[in-house]
Protein backbone atom coordinates (compact mmCIF):
# COMPACT_ATOMS: atom_id res chain seq x y z
CA UNK A 1 0.00 0.00 0.00
CA UNK A 2 3.16 2.21 0.46
CA UNK A 3 3.87 2.25 -3.26
CA UNK A 4 0.34 2.96 -3.73
CA UNK A 5 0.24 5.81 -1.36
CA UNK A 6 3.54 7.48 -3.02
CA UNK A 7 2.45 6.71 -6.58
CA UNK A 8 -1.22 8.49 -5.88
CA UNK A 9 0.49 11.49 -4.73
CA UNK A 10 3.02 11.91 -7.47
CA UNK A 11 -0.04 11.65 -9.85
CA UNK A 12 -1.74 15.05 -8.05
CA UNK A 13 1.27 17.10 -7.74
CA UNK A 14 3.12 17.08 -10.40
CA UNK A 15 0.12 17.90 -13.04
CA UNK A 16 -0.90 20.12 -10.39
CA UNK A 17 2.51 22.37 -10.89
CA UNK A 18 2.27 22.29 -14.95
CA UNK A 19 -1.09 23.62 -15.51
CA UNK A 20 -3.98 21.42 -14.03
CA UNK A 21 -6.13 23.78 -14.81
CA UNK A 22 -5.37 23.92 -18.29
CA UNK A 23 -5.79 19.49 -18.41
CA UNK A 24 -9.03 20.47 -16.76
CA UNK A 25 -10.15 22.82 -19.29
CA UNK A 26 -9.36 19.95 -21.91
CA UNK A 27 -11.01 17.58 -20.01
CA UNK A 28 -14.27 19.26 -20.26
CA UNK A 29 -13.78 20.08 -23.36
CA UNK A 30 -13.61 16.25 -24.64
CA UNK A 31 -16.41 15.22 -22.28
CA UNK A 32 -19.00 17.82 -23.99
CA UNK A 33 -17.85 16.67 -27.46
CA UNK A 34 -18.31 13.03 -26.42
CA UNK A 35 -21.96 14.00 -24.63
CA UNK A 36 -22.79 16.30 -27.61
CA UNK A 37 -22.03 13.47 -30.33
CA UNK A 38 -24.32 11.15 -28.93
CA UNK A 39 -27.42 13.81 -29.69
CA UNK A 40 -26.66 16.70 -31.84
CA UNK A 41 -27.31 14.50 -34.65
CA UNK A 42 -30.82 13.75 -33.46
CA UNK A 43 -32.76 16.69 -35.01
CA UNK A 44 -30.93 16.70 -38.54
CA UNK A 45 -32.10 13.49 -39.47
CA UNK A 46 -34.48 14.79 -41.92
CA UNK A 47 -32.19 16.80 -43.83
CA UNK A 48 -29.53 13.99 -43.62
CA UNK A 49 -31.26 11.52 -45.17
CA UNK A 50 -32.85 14.12 -47.77
CA UNK A 51 -29.84 15.00 -48.97
CA UNK A 52 -28.35 11.29 -48.78
CA UNK A 53 -30.70 9.22 -49.00
CA UNK A 54 -30.97 5.53 -47.27
CA UNK A 55 -33.69 6.28 -44.87
CA UNK A 56 -34.01 2.66 -43.76
CA UNK A 57 -31.02 2.60 -41.71
CA UNK A 58 -30.41 5.90 -41.04
CA UNK A 59 -30.88 4.56 -37.32
CA UNK A 60 -27.25 3.15 -37.42
CA UNK A 61 -26.02 6.45 -37.86
CA UNK A 62 -26.77 6.30 -33.82
CA UNK A 63 -26.54 3.11 -33.22
CA UNK A 64 -23.01 2.28 -34.75
CA UNK A 65 -21.42 5.36 -32.51
CA UNK A 66 -23.37 3.75 -29.44
CA UNK A 67 -21.53 0.22 -30.19
CA UNK A 68 -18.27 1.40 -31.03
CA UNK A 69 -17.94 3.50 -27.87
CA UNK A 70 -19.76 0.81 -25.39
CA UNK A 71 -17.10 -2.37 -26.97
CA UNK A 72 -14.20 0.08 -26.78
CA UNK A 73 -14.47 1.45 -23.44
CA UNK A 74 -12.58 -1.94 -21.78
CA UNK A 75 -10.32 -2.13 -24.23
CA UNK A 76 -9.19 1.40 -23.51
CA UNK A 77 -9.04 1.17 -20.24
CA UNK A 78 -6.57 -1.25 -20.34
CA UNK A 79 -4.33 0.22 -22.55
CA UNK A 80 -4.67 3.20 -20.58
CA UNK A 81 -3.54 1.20 -17.28
CA UNK A 82 -0.36 -0.29 -19.32
CA UNK A 83 1.04 2.62 -21.32
CA UNK A 84 -0.48 5.65 -19.67
CA UNK A 85 -3.45 8.11 -19.83
CA UNK A 86 -1.96 10.33 -22.05
CA UNK A 87 -1.65 8.55 -25.49
CA UNK A 88 -4.66 6.91 -25.03
CA UNK A 89 -6.50 9.73 -25.02
CA UNK A 90 -3.95 11.92 -27.70
CA UNK A 91 -5.20 8.77 -29.81
CA UNK A 92 -8.96 8.68 -28.78
CA UNK A 93 -8.96 12.28 -29.77
CA UNK A 94 -7.52 12.03 -33.20
CA UNK A 95 -9.75 9.16 -33.83
CA UNK A 96 -13.12 11.64 -33.03
CA UNK A 97 -11.45 14.44 -34.89
CA UNK A 98 -10.79 12.36 -37.91
CA UNK A 99 -14.11 10.74 -37.96
CA UNK A 100 -15.66 14.16 -37.52
CA UNK A 101 -14.13 15.41 -40.64
CA UNK A 102 -15.06 12.19 -42.80
CA UNK A 103 -18.97 12.77 -41.89
CA UNK A 104 -18.67 15.89 -43.13
CA UNK A 105 -17.22 15.20 -45.88
CA UNK A 106 -19.66 11.92 -46.24
CA UNK A 107 -21.09 11.27 -49.66
CA UNK A 108 -23.88 8.51 -48.77
CA UNK A 109 -25.42 7.28 -45.82
CA UNK A 110 -23.30 3.70 -45.85
CA UNK A 111 -20.29 6.29 -45.67
CA UNK A 112 -21.89 8.40 -43.18
CA UNK A 113 -22.26 5.29 -41.17
CA UNK A 114 -19.00 3.82 -41.26
CA UNK A 115 -17.38 7.26 -40.73
CA UNK A 116 -19.66 7.31 -37.60
CA UNK A 117 -18.34 4.20 -36.55
CA UNK A 118 -14.65 5.78 -36.33
CA UNK A 119 -16.02 8.65 -34.11
CA UNK A 120 -17.42 6.71 -31.88
CA UNK A 121 -13.72 4.37 -31.53
CA UNK A 122 -12.23 7.65 -30.74
CA UNK A 123 -15.68 7.99 -27.98
CA UNK A 124 -14.58 5.21 -26.42
CA UNK A 125 -11.68 6.58 -25.67
CA UNK A 126 -12.59 9.84 -24.43
CA UNK A 127 -15.27 8.69 -22.25
CA UNK A 128 -13.56 6.18 -20.39
CA UNK A 129 -10.25 8.15 -20.05
CA UNK A 130 -11.04 11.36 -18.96
CA UNK A 131 -13.15 9.88 -16.09
CA UNK A 132 -10.03 8.04 -15.15
CA UNK A 133 -7.54 11.00 -15.25
CA UNK A 134 -10.42 13.02 -13.31
CA UNK A 135 -9.32 11.00 -10.59
CA UNK A 136 -5.58 10.91 -11.39
CA UNK A 137 -5.53 14.52 -11.12
CA UNK A 138 -7.05 15.09 -7.30
CA UNK A 139 -6.30 13.16 -4.03
CA UNK A 140 -10.05 11.76 -2.96
CA UNK A 141 -11.43 14.83 -0.77
CA UNK A 142 -11.49 16.72 -3.72
CA UNK A 143 -12.63 14.67 -6.29
CA UNK A 144 -16.24 15.15 -6.21
CA UNK A 145 -15.50 18.65 -7.34
CA UNK A 146 -13.67 17.24 -10.77
CA UNK A 147 -16.38 15.14 -10.74
CA UNK A 148 -19.25 17.52 -10.52
CA UNK A 149 -17.65 19.78 -13.53
CA UNK A 150 -18.10 16.65 -15.57
CA UNK A 151 -21.54 15.73 -14.66
CA UNK A 152 -22.42 19.46 -15.30
CA UNK A 153 -20.71 19.41 -18.86
CA UNK A 154 -22.22 16.32 -19.94
CA UNK A 155 -25.93 17.25 -18.31
CA UNK A 156 -25.60 20.66 -20.45
CA UNK A 157 -24.32 19.37 -23.19
CA UNK A 158 -26.79 16.34 -23.52
CA UNK A 159 -29.73 18.76 -23.18
CA UNK A 160 -28.15 21.09 -26.01
CA UNK A 161 -27.15 19.03 -28.19
CA UNK A 162 -30.76 18.49 -30.16
CA UNK A 163 -31.46 21.88 -30.11
CA UNK A 164 -27.72 22.54 -31.62
CA UNK A 165 -27.94 20.36 -34.28
CA UNK A 166 -31.46 21.76 -35.55
CA UNK A 167 -29.90 25.25 -35.93
CA UNK A 168 -27.26 24.44 -37.69
CA UNK A 169 -29.31 21.93 -39.71
CA UNK A 170 -31.95 24.62 -40.29
CA UNK A 171 -29.49 27.93 -40.78
CA UNK A 172 -26.65 26.41 -42.45
CA UNK A 173 -26.02 22.58 -43.53
CA UNK A 174 -25.90 19.30 -41.92
CA UNK A 175 -22.38 18.92 -41.97
CA UNK A 176 -21.47 21.76 -39.98
CA UNK A 177 -22.80 19.28 -36.94
CA UNK A 178 -19.47 17.53 -37.54
CA UNK A 179 -17.03 20.02 -38.74
CA UNK A 180 -17.82 22.37 -35.33
CA UNK A 181 -16.45 19.39 -33.40
CA UNK A 182 -12.85 20.10 -35.32
CA UNK A 183 -11.53 23.01 -33.63
CA UNK A 184 -12.93 22.51 -29.89
CA UNK A 185 -11.55 19.63 -30.35
CA UNK A 186 -8.49 20.78 -31.43
CA UNK A 187 -7.82 22.94 -28.62
CA UNK A 188 -8.72 20.36 -26.02
CA UNK A 189 -6.07 18.60 -27.88
CA UNK A 190 -3.52 20.90 -27.85
CA UNK A 191 -4.18 21.65 -24.14
CA UNK A 192 -3.63 17.92 -23.02
CA UNK A 193 -0.01 17.67 -25.56
CA UNK A 194 0.95 20.76 -23.77
CA UNK A 195 0.14 20.47 -19.85
CA UNK A 196 -0.25 16.88 -19.21
CA UNK A 197 2.84 15.35 -18.23
CA UNK A 198 2.38 12.20 -16.21
CA UNK A 199 4.74 11.37 -13.82
CA UNK A 200 7.80 8.36 -14.14
CA UNK A 201 6.87 5.09 -13.30
CA UNK A 202 8.68 1.98 -13.76
CA UNK A 203 7.69 0.31 -16.99
CA UNK A 204 5.41 -2.41 -17.18
CA UNK A 205 7.92 -5.57 -17.24
CA UNK A 206 7.05 -7.57 -20.51
CA UNK A 207 3.71 -5.47 -21.24
CA UNK A 208 2.24 -6.93 -23.77
CA UNK A 209 -1.13 -5.94 -25.35
CA UNK A 210 -4.06 -8.47 -25.09
CA UNK A 211 -5.14 -7.61 -28.63
CA UNK A 212 -6.67 -11.22 -29.47
CA UNK A 213 -8.45 -10.19 -26.21
CA UNK A 214 -9.19 -7.49 -27.40
CA UNK A 215 -10.56 -8.24 -30.64
CA UNK A 216 -12.67 -10.74 -29.00
CA UNK A 217 -14.12 -8.22 -26.90
CA UNK A 218 -14.99 -6.19 -29.58
CA UNK A 219 -16.75 -8.84 -31.65
CA UNK A 220 -18.54 -10.08 -28.95
CA UNK A 221 -20.28 -6.86 -27.91
CA UNK A 222 -20.74 -5.53 -31.21
CA UNK A 223 -22.95 -9.19 -32.06
CA UNK A 224 -24.91 -9.40 -28.36
CA UNK A 225 -25.29 -5.19 -28.99
CA UNK A 226 -26.59 -4.97 -32.69
CA UNK A 227 -28.95 -7.58 -31.33
CA UNK A 228 -30.20 -5.83 -29.17
CA UNK A 229 -30.20 -2.50 -30.50
CA UNK A 230 -32.19 -3.96 -33.90
CA UNK A 231 -33.88 -6.44 -32.66
CA UNK A 232 -38.06 -5.42 -32.56
CA UNK A 233 -37.23 -2.91 -34.75
CA UNK A 234 -35.10 -4.07 -37.81
CA UNK A 235 -36.36 -7.52 -37.63
CA UNK A 236 -38.79 -9.43 -34.94
CA UNK A 237 -36.71 -10.73 -31.24
CA UNK A 238 -38.02 -14.37 -32.89
CA UNK A 239 -36.81 -13.75 -36.44
CA UNK A 240 -33.90 -16.03 -37.63
CA UNK A 241 -31.60 -12.58 -38.10
CA UNK A 242 -31.96 -11.91 -34.07
CA UNK A 243 -31.49 -15.79 -32.99
CA UNK A 244 -28.87 -15.91 -34.93
CA UNK A 245 -26.89 -12.67 -33.61
CA UNK A 246 -27.68 -14.02 -30.09
CA UNK A 247 -26.51 -17.53 -30.80
CA UNK A 248 -23.48 -16.03 -32.31
CA UNK A 249 -22.78 -13.62 -29.10
CA UNK A 250 -23.09 -15.96 -26.79
CA UNK A 251 -20.43 -18.36 -28.63
CA UNK A 252 -18.38 -15.52 -28.98
CA UNK A 253 -18.58 -14.56 -25.22
CA UNK A 254 -17.31 -17.96 -24.73
CA UNK A 255 -14.52 -17.37 -26.88
CA UNK A 256 -13.97 -13.79 -24.95
CA UNK A 257 -13.53 -16.36 -21.58
CA UNK A 258 -11.63 -19.02 -23.11
CA UNK A 259 -9.24 -15.94 -24.73
CA UNK A 260 -9.47 -13.89 -21.37
CA UNK A 261 -8.21 -17.02 -19.35
CA UNK A 262 -5.05 -18.08 -20.84
CA UNK A 263 -3.74 -14.32 -21.64
CA UNK A 264 -0.93 -12.92 -19.84
CA UNK A 265 -1.79 -9.41 -19.48
CA UNK A 266 -6.25 -9.71 -20.27
CA UNK A 267 -8.39 -6.78 -21.74
CA UNK A 268 -10.58 -7.55 -18.84
CA UNK A 269 -9.35 -9.26 -16.08
CA UNK A 270 -10.55 -11.63 -13.63
CA UNK A 271 -10.24 -9.45 -10.39
CA UNK A 272 -12.80 -6.63 -11.99
CA UNK A 273 -15.26 -9.51 -11.04
CA UNK A 274 -13.29 -11.27 -8.44
CA UNK A 275 -13.15 -7.75 -6.01
CA UNK A 276 -17.19 -7.57 -4.31
CA UNK A 277 -16.65 -3.48 -4.19
CA UNK A 278 -15.98 -3.04 -7.69
CA UNK A 279 -18.56 -6.45 -9.37
CA UNK A 280 -21.45 -4.89 -6.78
CA UNK A 281 -20.81 -0.75 -8.04
CA UNK A 282 -21.02 -2.62 -12.02
CA UNK A 283 -24.12 -4.40 -11.38
CA UNK A 284 -25.42 -1.30 -10.07
CA UNK A 285 -24.32 0.88 -12.49
CA UNK A 286 -25.62 -1.50 -15.26
CA UNK A 287 -29.06 -1.19 -13.21
CA UNK A 288 -28.70 2.75 -13.56
CA UNK A 289 -28.52 2.76 -17.47
CA UNK A 290 -31.68 0.56 -17.37
CA UNK A 291 -33.93 2.94 -15.41
CA UNK A 292 -32.28 5.84 -17.21
CA UNK A 293 -34.38 4.59 -20.45
CA UNK A 294 -37.62 5.60 -19.02
CA UNK A 295 -37.16 9.73 -18.99
CA UNK A 296 -34.53 10.29 -21.68
CA UNK A 297 -36.00 7.79 -24.33
CA UNK A 298 -40.09 8.05 -23.10
CA UNK A 299 -40.71 11.12 -21.35
CA UNK A 300 -40.18 13.81 -24.55
CA UNK A 301 -42.74 11.96 -26.17
CA UNK A 302 -45.03 11.71 -23.26
CA UNK A 303 -44.65 15.48 -22.68
CA UNK A 304 -45.59 16.30 -26.57
CA UNK A 305 -48.11 13.24 -27.24
CA UNK A 306 -50.23 13.08 -23.76
CA UNK A 307 -49.32 16.72 -22.07
CA UNK A 308 -49.86 18.05 -25.67
CA UNK A 309 -46.81 20.38 -25.33
CA UNK A 310 -44.49 21.80 -27.86
CA UNK A 311 -41.02 19.87 -28.87
CA UNK A 312 -39.37 23.09 -27.31
CA UNK A 313 -41.31 22.90 -23.75
CA UNK A 314 -41.16 18.89 -23.70
CA UNK A 315 -37.43 19.20 -23.93
CA UNK A 316 -37.62 21.29 -21.05
CA UNK A 317 -39.52 19.19 -19.12
CA UNK A 318 -36.44 16.32 -19.44
CA UNK A 319 -33.51 18.89 -18.75
CA UNK A 320 -34.61 19.98 -15.58
CA UNK A 321 -33.13 16.92 -14.01
CA UNK A 322 -29.25 18.08 -15.58
CA UNK A 323 -30.20 21.10 -13.18
CA UNK A 324 -30.64 19.07 -10.30
CA UNK A 325 -28.17 15.89 -10.54
CA UNK A 326 -24.47 18.34 -10.65
CA UNK A 327 -25.72 19.82 -7.59
CA UNK A 328 -26.50 16.47 -6.26
CA UNK A 329 -23.31 14.72 -6.66
CA UNK A 330 -21.44 18.21 -5.77
CA UNK A 331 -23.19 18.00 -2.36
CA UNK A 332 -22.74 14.35 -2.28
CA UNK A 333 -19.34 14.26 -0.45
CA UNK A 334 -21.22 16.10 2.43
CA UNK A 335 -23.04 12.82 2.60
CA UNK A 336 -20.39 9.88 1.70
CA UNK A 337 -17.71 11.33 4.68
CA UNK A 338 -20.66 11.04 7.37
CA UNK A 339 -22.52 7.42 6.01
CA UNK A 340 -20.05 5.84 3.61
CA UNK A 341 -19.87 5.72 0.04
CA UNK A 342 -22.32 2.57 0.54
CA UNK A 343 -24.92 4.04 2.35
CA UNK A 344 -25.18 7.50 0.34
CA UNK A 345 -25.69 5.38 -2.89
CA UNK A 346 -28.13 3.27 -0.84
CA UNK A 347 -30.05 6.83 -0.04
CA UNK A 348 -30.00 7.89 -4.00
CA UNK A 349 -31.09 5.24 -5.44
CA UNK A 350 -34.08 4.46 -2.98
CA UNK A 351 -35.20 7.78 -3.57
CA UNK A 352 -34.69 7.72 -7.85
CA UNK A 353 -37.10 3.87 -6.93
CA UNK A 354 -39.88 6.38 -5.32
CA UNK A 355 -39.78 8.75 -8.18
CA UNK A 356 -40.30 6.46 -10.70
CA UNK A 357 -42.93 4.55 -8.96
CA UNK A 358 -45.34 7.95 -8.39
CA UNK A 359 -44.96 8.71 -12.16
CA UNK A 360 -47.44 6.37 -13.41
CA UNK A 361 -49.78 7.64 -10.04
CA UNK A 362 -49.82 11.29 -11.79
CA UNK A 363 -53.06 12.54 -12.32
CA UNK A 364 -54.68 12.45 -16.37
CA UNK A 365 -53.84 13.96 -18.28
CA UNK A 366 -52.01 15.98 -15.90
CA UNK A 367 -50.17 19.37 -16.21
CA UNK A 368 -46.75 20.06 -17.18
CA UNK A 369 -44.87 20.96 -13.62
CA UNK A 370 -46.00 17.87 -12.42
CA UNK A 371 -43.63 15.63 -14.36
CA UNK A 372 -41.40 18.34 -13.86
CA UNK A 373 -40.96 18.25 -10.15
CA UNK A 374 -40.51 14.31 -10.81
CA UNK A 375 -37.61 15.15 -12.79
CA UNK A 376 -36.15 17.18 -10.61
CA UNK A 377 -36.21 15.05 -7.78
CA UNK A 378 -35.01 11.89 -10.21
CA UNK A 379 -32.08 14.04 -10.95
CA UNK A 380 -30.98 14.90 -7.30
CA UNK A 381 -31.60 11.32 -6.01
CA UNK A 382 -29.41 9.93 -8.86
CA UNK A 383 -26.54 12.60 -8.40
CA UNK A 384 -26.85 11.30 -4.89
CA UNK A 385 -26.26 7.24 -6.18
CA UNK A 386 -23.76 7.52 -9.46
CA UNK A 387 -20.76 9.81 -8.29
CA UNK A 388 -20.33 8.30 -4.69
CA UNK A 389 -20.22 4.70 -6.74
CA UNK A 390 -17.65 5.92 -9.47
CA UNK A 391 -15.23 8.21 -6.68
CA UNK A 392 -15.16 5.35 -4.58
CA UNK A 393 -14.37 2.35 -6.70
CA UNK A 394 -11.46 4.75 -8.27
CA UNK A 395 -10.13 4.92 -5.02
CA UNK A 396 -9.98 1.35 -4.03
CA UNK A 397 -7.71 0.96 -6.73
CA UNK A 398 -4.02 2.48 -7.50
CA UNK A 399 -3.36 4.43 -10.63
CA UNK A 400 -2.12 0.73 -12.69
CA UNK A 401 -5.82 -0.72 -12.16
CA UNK A 402 -7.67 3.19 -12.29
CA UNK A 403 -8.27 2.89 -15.87
CA UNK A 404 -9.71 -1.40 -16.38
CA UNK A 405 -11.98 0.09 -12.97
CA UNK A 406 -13.77 3.10 -14.34
CA UNK A 407 -13.88 1.72 -18.03
CA UNK A 408 -15.43 -1.37 -16.44
CA UNK A 409 -18.07 0.44 -14.50
CA UNK A 410 -18.95 2.63 -17.66
CA UNK A 411 -19.18 -0.45 -19.64
CA UNK A 412 -22.09 -1.23 -17.69
CA UNK A 413 -23.46 1.78 -17.66
CA UNK A 414 -23.56 1.90 -21.34
CA UNK A 415 -24.51 -1.81 -22.18
CA UNK A 416 -27.49 -1.44 -19.10
CA UNK A 417 -28.63 1.34 -21.38
CA UNK A 418 -28.90 -0.69 -24.38
CA UNK A 419 -30.57 -3.63 -22.87
CA UNK A 420 -33.06 -0.98 -21.47
CA UNK A 421 -33.64 0.82 -24.62
CA UNK A 422 -34.51 -3.09 -26.19
CA UNK A 423 -36.71 -4.18 -23.40
CA UNK A 424 -38.62 -0.96 -22.44
CA UNK A 425 -39.03 -0.52 -26.31
CA UNK A 426 -41.04 -4.08 -26.44
CA UNK A 427 -42.52 -3.48 -22.91
CA UNK A 428 -44.25 -0.42 -24.39
CA UNK A 429 -45.06 -1.52 -27.85
CA UNK A 430 -46.71 -4.50 -26.26
CA UNK A 431 -48.79 -2.23 -24.17
CA UNK A 432 -49.45 -0.08 -27.46
CA UNK A 433 -50.48 -3.67 -29.49
CA UNK A 434 -52.63 -4.89 -26.50
CA UNK A 435 -55.17 -1.83 -26.42
CA UNK A 436 -55.15 -0.60 -29.68
CA UNK A 437 -56.02 -3.83 -31.03
CA UNK A 438 -52.90 -3.86 -33.23
CA UNK A 439 -49.07 -4.64 -34.16
CA UNK A 440 -48.04 -1.00 -33.89
CA UNK A 441 -44.91 0.47 -32.22
CA UNK A 442 -44.90 3.37 -29.85
CA UNK A 443 -42.54 5.24 -32.59
CA UNK A 444 -45.55 4.97 -35.71
CA UNK A 445 -48.39 5.93 -33.12
CA UNK A 446 -46.42 9.05 -32.30
CA UNK A 447 -45.38 9.80 -35.94
CA UNK A 448 -48.84 9.28 -37.85
CA UNK A 449 -50.13 11.92 -34.99
CA UNK A 450 -47.75 14.51 -37.00
CA UNK A 451 -46.91 16.95 -33.93
CA UNK A 452 -50.67 17.83 -33.57
CA UNK A 453 -53.07 17.02 -30.72
CA UNK A 454 -53.74 13.08 -30.33
CA UNK A 455 -57.39 11.92 -29.89
CA UNK A 456 -58.14 11.37 -26.36
CA UNK A 457 -58.18 7.59 -26.61
CA UNK A 458 -54.75 7.35 -27.90
CA UNK A 459 -53.26 9.92 -25.83
CA UNK A 460 -54.51 7.70 -22.68
CA UNK A 461 -53.06 4.52 -24.83
CA UNK A 462 -49.71 5.84 -25.21
CA UNK A 463 -49.94 7.56 -20.93
CA UNK A 464 -50.06 4.00 -20.47
CA UNK A 465 -47.00 2.71 -22.37
CA UNK A 466 -44.95 5.06 -20.86
CA UNK A 467 -46.70 4.51 -17.37
CA UNK A 468 -46.03 0.75 -17.90
CA UNK A 469 -42.23 1.65 -18.62
CA UNK A 470 -41.67 3.72 -15.87
CA UNK A 471 -42.86 0.90 -13.10
CA UNK A 472 -39.86 -1.18 -15.13
CA UNK A 473 -37.37 2.14 -14.50
CA UNK A 474 -38.63 1.52 -10.85
CA UNK A 475 -38.05 -1.99 -10.81
CA UNK A 476 -34.52 -1.44 -12.13
CA UNK A 477 -33.98 1.16 -9.50
CA UNK A 478 -35.07 -1.02 -6.67
CA UNK A 479 -32.67 -4.17 -8.33
CA UNK A 480 -29.85 -1.61 -7.92
CA UNK A 481 -30.53 -1.13 -4.45
CA UNK A 482 -30.63 -4.71 -3.42
CA UNK A 483 -27.39 -5.28 -5.60
CA UNK A 484 -25.90 -2.75 -3.40
CA UNK A 485 -27.51 -3.76 0.13
CA UNK A 486 -26.51 -7.46 -0.46
CA UNK A 487 -23.03 -7.51 -2.10
CA UNK A 488 -20.96 -3.64 -2.07
CA UNK A 489 -19.04 -3.75 1.55
CA UNK A 490 -20.45 -1.22 4.07
CA UNK A 491 -17.06 0.69 4.07
CA UNK A 492 -14.97 0.62 0.65
CA UNK A 493 -11.36 -0.24 0.68
CA UNK A 494 -9.68 2.67 0.44
CA UNK A 495 -6.40 3.16 0.02
CA UNK A 496 -4.52 6.20 1.20
CA UNK A 497 -3.63 8.91 -0.92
Amino acid sequence: MGSTSSAARDTAAPVADRGRSAVVAALMLSMALAALDATVVSTAVPQIVGDLGGFSVFSWLFSGYLLAVTVTLPVYGRLSDTFGRKPVLVVGSVLFLLGSLLCALAWNMGALIAFRVVQGLGGGALQGTVQTLAADLYPLEDRPKIQAKLSTVWAVSAVAGPGLGGVLAAYADWRWIFLVNLPIGAVALWLIVRHLHEPERDPVPHARVDWAGALAVFACGGVLLTALVQGGVAWPWLSPPSLGLFGAGLALAAVVVLVERRAADPIIPGWVWRRRTIAAVNLALGALGLLMVAPTVFLPTYAQSVLGLAPVAAGFVLSVWTLSWPVSAALSQHVYRRIGFRDTALLGIGAAALVLFAFPFLPYPGHAWQPTVLMLLLGAALGLFQLPLIVGVQSTVGWAERGTATASVLFCRQTGQTIGAAVFGAVANEVLAARLGGSGDLDSVTRALDGGVAPQATRRVIADAVHAVYLGAAGAAALAFVLLLLLAPRKFPVLKD
